[in-house]
């Protein structure tokens, strides 16, 4: 690794950091200043248990006080207790969410990038085809539909009106709705990305000089075409990781999957601080790194590629 992008990581890294601490800035404030708070909702919660409440979790404190306290906590990686799950952690909550979550994540990742890739090379390399013109129109309904309305339909088809699979997430073959309904998206995608950078790599000087100089078919699209021809498909790595998981907060409360998208939301319904607070803070993360991992990810397809 030469010194040039051993200080572009670093400079990203520093970035990184410095949008974390902007989110988590934003989201404790905007929080805050939304009216109403997280007890409202207790049956019968007289004055007296309210103000205990407040004072158990620290809420009782001067509100940059309580903004401090927060940030400590995180950089330890404790995200204080939920106010609605009584006597759990939110690192605990978190944890037990993304076992499910990062499965379906990691299944639809794998499964869009994959499909897409050979989808937009198969439409790419039989141009004006019959089979290029059926993959196109696919990818455009898929795209054009959101993520909410492609699972509410499959739910119906495959659920409710077939019972091929079952409709709760958390039971035995509950993911396989979710996953198809997550990676449908960014499939669609990366097929209309794939064919367009590779019909443009195939048009290239280099390609024509391979093939006069007898180089196999196989060898130009897989060792030339191909490899040049996903560069655009890397730079939509990082928003297709922030595609699935955002699209899997909503997935996840169609299907009933037991993941962190359905305690994200359910935290946010519930007022729930902490929680809130745990899980953008996971999510943000996770988004950023990928999006770090991604522009690394440049050099090691094209070394030609100088990170500044």
């Amino acid at each position: 690794m030469d010194s040039k992008t051993l200080r572009y990581i670093i400079k990203r890294i520093l970035l990184a950091i410095v949008t974390l601490w902007a989110v988590i800035t934003i989201t404790f404030f905007v929080m805050k200043a939304v009216p109403g708070d997280p007890f409202a909702s207790e049956k019968a919660v007289t004055p007296a248990a309210k103000a205990a409440l407040e004072a158990k979790y620290g809420l009782d404190k001067p509100l940059f006080q309580q903004y401090l306290s927060y940030l400590n906590g995180a950089l330890h990686f404790d995200f204080g207790p939920s106010l609605k799950l009584r006597g759990r952690q939110v690192t605990d909550i978190i944890v037990d969410g993304m076992k499910t979550s990062a499965k379906l994540g990691i299944i639809a990742l794998i499964i869009a990038t994959v499909t897409g890739i050979l989808l937009g090379a198969v439409a790419a390399l039989k141009r004006n085809s019959i089979f290029d013109k059926i993959i196109m129109v696919i990818t455009t309904a898929f795209v054009s539909m959101p993520s909410f309305i492609m699972g509410t339909l499959l739910l119906m088809l495959f659920s409710i009106t077939l019972h091929i699979v079952p409709a709760n997430g958390a039971a035995k073959g509950g993911l396989i709705l979710p996953v198809i309904t997550l990676s449908l998206y960014p499939m669609s995608y990366i097929t209309r990305l794939t064919r367009s950078s590779m019909l443009d790599v195939l048009g290239q000087d280099y390609i024509r000089t391979a093939k006069a100089k007898g180089v196999s078919e196989r060898n130009i699209i897989l060792k030339h075409a191909l490899k040049n021809s996903l560069i655009p498909v890397i730079t939509y790595f990082g928003p297709e990781l922030a595609y699935i998981v955002t699209g899997s907060l909503v997935v996840e409360q169609i299907f009933a999957v037991p993941g962190i998208g359905r305690a994200f939301v359910s935290s946010i319904t519930g007022r729930d601080y902490t929680l809130i607070m745990g899980t953008t803070v996971v999510l943000a993360s996770l988004i950023v790194i990928m999006n770090l991992v991604s522009d690394i990810m440049y050099k090691v397809v094209d070394p030609r590629i100088n990170l500044e």
